[in-house]
């Protein structure tokens, strides 16, 4: 017999789970969780911690109860560390978003296909067009809307971008207006050639890059440059200073008129957004300027929680110039009473640069393109 007994409460807490949390998770996996009855007590084995200590690692890989639930249906519950190793493998956020990718036609997959779609001589808009290919490739929306990482670029509508590029500058297709193509006569000689030319051609067309999607890719790389720069300053300046910029952010943001608390005995709170100008509705706010490794755990967020029920508050934004551990953003989503927000060091640089808080602007490029309507008899 197993000589390890556990309460459902501590058995959450090794976990790193609220014990409310972990309640939710044991009454939903019920019957994969063993029981041991001492006494009158419900208690629970290493064993029933080995399985929640694995459902915790699949829900931080993204996954629900649900899709879990029809994990261990289809695939059994894991009896070891081997196997379980090879279920997170499997099941993996990452593994599954590369999964995704990989099923994404390729731009040398759309180059002919795309040809075929306006093979007709008609004139078609480029939105037509994608969606003729979403149709040939059978396409889902998840395939449809899969982003390059730290990127908000689509996967799919950038390639498709890619593949027109290309056409167009080897003369396959003509813009005769405003993002509407058609295909030309050199477009219906190469659906014409033999398999062998063909490819060829395509070999010699995937070496055409479009210029926009370099400039593009420099001004992301100048971008994160510009945030890792941002974030270093961020995590030198003085608390007071990190203190009045965290305010005026939010206040930019349009969340309504901010102002940093009395700088002592401040309560653990470091400002108050009103969101309107009664302040019938507060957003409190608490800034931690911390360095790079030093995280912020569960216990700094939950005792934030409760200096706003000090307050009365139902909402409140806690920011740090570091990270939120996994046990942190669990206990912020799963409050009920009221809402916490979390943003990381990350997403502060990020949310700077948008706002133009802190940075100013270096360089205006401006591209140009065809006023078709210009040309357009009257």
């Amino acid at each position: 017999m197993d000589k390890l007994l556990l309460s459902k409460k501590r058995m959450s807490e090794i976990v790193g789970w609220s014990e409310a949390n972990g309640r939710r998770w044991v009454k939903h996996f019920k019957e994969y969780i063993p029981e041991d009855l001492s006494g009158t007590r419900v208690m629970y084995t290493s064993e029933s911690l080995r399985i929640m200590k694995l459902l915790k690692r699949l829900n931080e890989e993204g996954l629900n109860i649900a899709e879990i639930k029809q994990i261990f249906s289809d695939e059994g519950i894991p009896r070891n560390k081997k196997e379980e190793k090879l279920l997170l493998n499997k099941f993996s956020t990452n593994n599954l978003i590369k999964n995704v990718k990989e099923t994404i036609p390729s731009i040398k997959d759309m180059m002919i296909p795309y040809l075929h779609m306006i093979k007709d001589g008609k004139a078609y808009p480029a939105s037509e067009i994608t969606e003729r290919l979403v149709s040939h490739f059978h396409l889902t929306d998840e395939q449809q809307v899969m982003k390059y990482e730290n990127t908000s670029d689509i996967i799919f509508l950038s390639r498709v971008r890619s593949v027109r590029y290309s056409l167009k500058k080897e003369n396959y297709i003509e813009e005769v207006n405003k993002l509407t193509y058609q295909i030309t006569s050199e477009g219906l000689e190469l659906l014409g050639e033999n398999k062998h030319e063909i490819e060829e051609e395509i070999e010699e067309l995937e070496k055409v890059v479009d210029p926009l999607t370099i400039v593009k890719e420099k001004l992301d790389e100048l971008k994160q440059e510009l945030a890792e720069t941002l974030l270093k300053q961020l995590r030198n300046v003085h608390w007071i200073k990190f203190e009045d910029i965290v305010i005026e952010l939010l206040t930019v943001m349009g969340y309504g008129d901010g102002k940093v608390t009395q700088r002592t005995n401040d309560e653990g709170l470091d400002g108050v957004i009103k969101e309107d100008k009664l302040g019938l509705d507060n957003i409190y706010v608490q800034a931690k300027r911390y360095g790079a490794t030093n995280s912020v755990g569960r216990d700094v967020v939950q005792s934030f929680s409760g200096a706003l029920d000090g307050k009365g508050a139902r909402k409140g934004v806690f920011i740090t110039t570091s990270y939120f551990t996994d046990n942190a953003k669990q206990y912020a989503e799963c409050l009920d009473a009221k809402k916490i927000i979390l943003i990381d060091g990350k997403q502060l640089a990020k949310l700077m640069i948008d706002h133009n808080v802190g940075v100013d602007i270096s360089h205006t490029f401006v591209i140009k393109s065809i006023d078709y309507d210009y040309f357009k008899d009257e």
